[in-house]
């Protein structure tokens, strides 16, 4: 029987974003990274344009934006990155966004993310974390399908970023009640479930896309302090101080969250190869469902990379964006 090998970099946990784009050059590569105007999002996007791309900061607060792509513009001495308005959460943004997009498109880095202390719903009557932090970046990514497609043809390939994290160990996705109408609810577990749906997109998305010469990956940024925790009940801060107490993670400036982010944006191991989890700048190793999480936590679980599953979840992800 053969090993699995699992693809590796020559990046570490402590790597920063600037030693991944190191020597690249990624002139005339366009790109959109969504949550850029705060955290990994807002480093993201500076190291890209520091290598030379074109970024586009896909951002709910467009005078924070602003405020990130000057900082960028005087910091790296590049062309200044465009701000465009985009709320994950409102569907008629994210159809703007696609339709206002012209020409090719060569990476889109699906980064943002919202974490919520209590119950809340968007306007459709969908969870809020599930809602932002997957339906509306897999509404914006087959949106702008074609303009990828055709940023591969001109490019060799066409990259998916999808942002997960190790939160995605505490649950699969519950097809039977996405959206919390019949269980109990619980923030973490909510995020947990749209964490891993975020992996499960990247595996689809590649089955899916491939031919078109567009691969997507997922990565776990590893635990950073950003604005994402604003909203943690003292219920989550305990969760994560346990976690962090457990060795569970250690704290990485936001340099080194955005690391492996970069390393599926613009890493050669990643060109052609996607549905795969990243963790500490590489691919991770699979592990049982019931695994525990403190002995295994640069691991991803086989609920969020399998395949039935990613296409259920595209099924029905359509279906709810078709409503």
């Amino acid at each position: 029987m053969s090993v699995r090998e699992y693809l590796t970099t020559s990046f570490t946990a402590s790597s920063t974003a600037d030693e991944v784009v190191r020597g690249v050059d990624l002139t005339g590569l366009r790109a959109v990274v969504t949550g850029a105007s705060s955290g990994i999002g807002a480093e993201t996007a500076r190291a890209l344009t520091a290598a030379g791309a074109q970024v586009t900061l896909a951002v709910r607060n467009t005078a924070a934006g602003d405020a990130v792509a000057g900082s960028i513009e005087s910091s790296t001495g590049a062309i200044r990155p465009r701000v465009v308005r985009l709320d994950l959460a409102d569907r008629a943004t994210v159809r703007s966004f696609a339709a206002a997009w012209s020409g090719p498109l060569h990476l889109l880095v699906n980064n943002a993310g919202v974490v919520t202390g209590g119950l809340e719903r968007t306007r459709d009557g969908w969870e809020l974390q599930f809602a932002t932090n997957h339906l509306g970046h897999f509404a914006l990514a087959v949106g702008l399908h074609d303009a990828l497609a055709l940023g591969a043809s001109d490019r060799d390939g066409a990259r998916i970023v999808s942002v997960s994290s190790t939160a995605h160990m505490r649950s699969g996705v519950d097809f039977d009640d996405l959206h919390f109408e019949r269980r109990d609810y619980d923030p973490q577990i909510a995020y947990a479930q749209s964490k891993t749906a975020n992996s499960l997109f990247a595996v689809e998305a590649t089955r899916l896309w491939a031919s078109d010469g567009i691969v997507t990956n997922a990565v776990n940024p590893g635990g950073v302090a950003t604005g994402l925790q604003r909203n943690f009940t003292a219920r989550q801060r305990q969760s994560l101080d346990a976690a962090e107490a457990a060795g569970v993670f250690r704290y990485k400036t936001v340099e080194q969250g955005a690391a492996t982010t970069m390393v599926a944006a613009v890493a050669p191991q990643f060109a052609h190869s996607g549905g795969h989890y990243l963790d500490d700048a590489r691919e991770a190793y699979t592990v049982p469902n019931d695994a525990d999480l403190a002995r295994h936590p640069h691991g991803v679980k086989e609920w969020a990379l399998d395949p039935a599953a990613a296409e259920r979840l595209w099924a029905v992800s359509a279906d709810l964006l078709r409503a």
